[in-house]
């Protein structure tokens, strides 16, 4: 069945919000040349108080583009980006869209086994990364050319300069943001070396491929969902229209959340460039460092995950940082419990809603109003162009009856092209018709309102990050000992923590903190289990299948 649903949800809007929006036109380079023209001499970017204005950074990505078309870079080539958030990153992003080429996000965090995977899978030849993970990337897959990012060279003049005193605490400081990066060239003096790239250099297409996002789907196994122009500009707009009290080229947003998730990644570098705001950037989440931002350049538009708010309001109120600036915040990636918004916005005077998507989406599908309309504790309703159907999880293609649970099912322009080269796990979530299966269990409401109640994928999403099982359990049983393992999620104080059952070998001497500790040689720290609870064996179907569920219950009957 294809049928197209009523859309209850329109009437629960927020005064101003259209039922459709247009269909994007141009490109993602597009936004910044139309952002440039509107605003040029606002401020783009703020890094520490260095500031850069939208004239800038339209010159500074012509000049990056340049740059790495000498390095061979053409349309359709991938080009991975290894970086936190920097200036440095906004530029290499635009940079290779610029040239029709298609960029790779990843994590910096990534040890050399997680990204050497990726790596290969995609086949960039050119990767730009911070120079503090340079050796990670240089050689892996089919990595020719490394060019490295100094972050300092970001930093304010006096900032820059005060890294040079030769004082322990500095040294540390200066440890923390750069490290001597051998073999290989650096982003700063190949981007101040090059003339801008030639204006009729052929832009990219609507349909041209504009990103590859790695993600566990439905599986838990990391590929890449493809994303084009047109998705990604499409759920900008989206965002756009879903506050329609946000000013042009009068807002602040705080990129707290990482450049390289599909959340901060649409938040931040699209949409926040759609609308010319000034992005602050921070390169990691530091509550002194984003209230000491708050002082100098207030925030206005924030998006985060609910520990990000609860610490930045209880932070905020102790020390008496004014952050009544903040009219709007948007949380995602994880439930949004009733207490954090009460708290937020007792701080802060605005309004906190909670909205929800996945990497395949853009990632985002659904929020809450921006309104009174609003309700907590529901993830909200389809955004505008957002179609939505429940169905039978067994069978996709029957729709559940009105109130009944069901697999959510989305149809609409940020939905993605597919998976990079797995046709299989395609068509195994892109029905006809343009629905993407979730793996969601939701229900909705007479007006349009959807819960999640379950999760058919047995994802784990701890501070906002997902970990995937089985790449948990691979890592587990490359450690010399363990015979079995689980590795599921279980409550904690970021939404969930990691937890792993393990069947180790007769007469291993091993034990959880050692188990803990070998795993930080093969997966970054978030994904490394905070519990390792030794077993003498694990649930199994009756084909043998490790019942996932079952060893969640159990360990949360034994507390």
């Amino acid at each position: 069945m294809d049928a197209t649903p009523q859309r209850p949800w329109t009437r629960s809007y927020a005064p101003g919000v259209p039922a459709e929006i247009a269909e994007p036109t141009g490109s993602l380079v597009d936004l910044l040349t139309d952002a440039a023209r509107r605003f040029g001499p606002h401020v783009a970017l703020d890094f520490y108080g260095a500031t850069t204005t939208y004239a800038g950074l339209a010159d500074q990505v012509a000049r990056a583009a340049e740059a790495l078309r000498r390095l061979g870079v053409g349309k359709g080539d991938r080009v991975a980006l290894v970086l936190p958030n920097c200036p440095q990153h906004v530029v290499a992003f635009y940079a290779v869209l610029r040239l029709g080429a298609v960029v790779v996000e990843h994590n910096p965090l990534y040890t050399a086994d997680e990204l050497a995977h990726q790596l290969t899978d995609h086949g960039a030849r050119v990767a730009v990364v911070w120079d503090k993970v340079a050796p990670l990337v240089t050689g892996r897959g089919a990595v020719e050319t490394v060019v490295a990012v100094d972050l300092t060279g970001a930093l304010p003049r006096l900032k820059r300069w005060a890294l040079r005193l030769p004082l322990p605490k500095v040294r540390a400081a200066r440890a923390a943001m750069t490290a001597p990066a051998p073999d290989t060239l650096s982003w700063s003096a190949l981007v101040a070396g090059a003339a801008p790239l030639a204006a009729d250099h052929p832009a990219p297409r609507p349909t041209d491929v504009a990103l590859l996002q790695y993600t566990g789907g439905t599986t838990g196994v990391p590929k890449g969902a493809v994303l084009t122009h047109r998705n990604l500009r499409a759920n900008a707009a989206q965002g756009r229209a879903w506050v329609p009290g946000l000013r042009d080229g009068a807002e602040t947003v705080y990129a707290v959340l990482p450049l390289f998730h599909a959340y901060g990644l649409t938040l931040c570098l699209t949409f926040a460039v759609s609308i010319g705001a000034a992005l602050v950037l921070f390169p990691r989440f530091d509550v002194d460092q984003v209230l000491d931002a708050a002082r100098r350049r207030p925030p206005t538009f924030l998006p985060a995950v609910p520990p990000i708010y609860a610490r930045l309001a209880t932070a905020a109120r102790e020390r008496g940082v004014d952050l009544t600036s903040v009219r709007y915040a948007i949380s995602g990636a994880m439930a949004l419990p009733p207490a954090t918004v009460d708290l937020w916005e007792s701080v802060t005077g605005g309004l906190l809603v909670e909205g929800y998507g996945m990497t395949e989406t853009s990632p985002i599908t659904l929020g809450n109003p921006v309104a009174p309309t609003r309700r907590p504790g529901t993830v909200g309703v389809p955004f505008p162009s957002t179609e939505v159907r429940l169905v039978d999880p067994e069978d996709p293609t029957r729709d559940r009856a009105p109130g009944e649970a069901g697999e959510l099912l989305v149809r609409g322009p940020q939905v993605f092209a597919g998976y990079w080269n797995r046709p299989d796990e395609t068509a195994r979530v892109l029905l006809p018709g343009g629905w993407l299966r979730t793996g969601d269990v939701v229900t909705m409401d007479a007006d349009g309102f959807i819960t999640v109640v379950d999760r058919i994928k047995e994802l784990i999403i701890t501070g906002g990050f997902n970990v995937y099982p089985s790449e948990v359990e691979e890592a587990l049983l490359r450690i010399p000992g363990v015979r079995e393992a689980a590795a599921v999620g279980v409550p904690g104080g970021n939404g969930e923590e990691v937890v792993a059952a393990v069947v180790l070998d007769p007469g291993v001497g091993a034990g959880p903190d050692s188990v803990r500790s070998a795993c930080r040689q093969h997966l970054a720290g978030y994904k490394v289990p905070r519990r390792v609870v030794v077993v003498e064996e694990l649930p199994r179907s009756q084909i043998g299948k490790v019942l996932r569920r079952e060893v969640r219950d159990r360990l949360l009957a034994e507390g």
